[in-house]
């Protein structure tokens, strides 16, 4: 899966490479799906949620820009793989999901996985972790209509990323990059998640 679908479409960091191929993604599938779980594509995991394909999770992870000592905040945890993924890397990460059933299960995993550097919370993600920022990189993995919720870009620290997917029918990825009180905002790749939701889910 990593040589063919990863490292052939330009994810070239060893820390990104050798995380996915650490991660057991079939760990965070249901039973029913885990013959596809390496193949380079979303997958269902119940509640109208799927996990992202392998070369997306890898492409946020690349964009993070993480080097190791990081503190991440990722908003949908959905089943937990991409924040396993994250965390085979940076020092902490900081993951909410705001359907409880889907919550529940990836804590349980991360928790079975024995990645406890991963610290879960049901709730409104769009809110972020306030108190336990700022963050070095925030990844959102929901989708939110027009822009970033304002109380996220306010818990990325100077000189940190927030990486999101923005739109609705049609959704490209955005890269914020903090520079003060300033943001500079890049332009990535078609993508498509599931909606943000949250009471600033814009």
């Amino acid at each position: 899966m990593v040589a063919k679908t990863i490292e052939a479409r330009a994810i070239r960091e060893p820390e990104i490479l050798s995380a996915m191929r650490t991660v057991p993604r079939h760990e965070f599938v249901p039973p029913e799906e885990r013959a596809h779980a390496y193949e380079d594509r979303p997958l269902p995991i119940g509640h109208r949620q799927t996990i992202s394909q392998p070369y997306i999770v890898a492409l946020l992870a690349q964009l993070c820009e993480l080097r190791g000592g990081e503190r991440v905040l990722e908003v949908g945890t959905g089943s937990g793989y991409q924040a396993a993924v994250l965390a085979e890397i940076a020092d902490s990460v900081y993951t909410i999901e705001i359907v409880e059933p889907i919550a529940r299960r990836a804590a349980e995993t991360l928790k079975r996985l024995h990645y406890d550097n991963v610290h879960c919370r049901f709730g409104d993600g769009a809110e972020g972790w306030p108190g336990v920022g700022p963050f070095d990189a925030i990844v959102i993995t929901a989708a939110p209509k027009r822009d970033v919720p304002a109380p996220l870009l306010r818990q990325l620290s100077d000189g940190g990323r927030l990486i999101a997917p923005v739109g609705d029918d049609e959704q490209r990825l955005l890269v914020f990059e903090r520079k003060g009180n300033r943001f500079r905002k890049r332009l990535g790749d078609a993508v498509r998640f599931v909606p943000l939701t949250g009471q600033h889910a814009g």
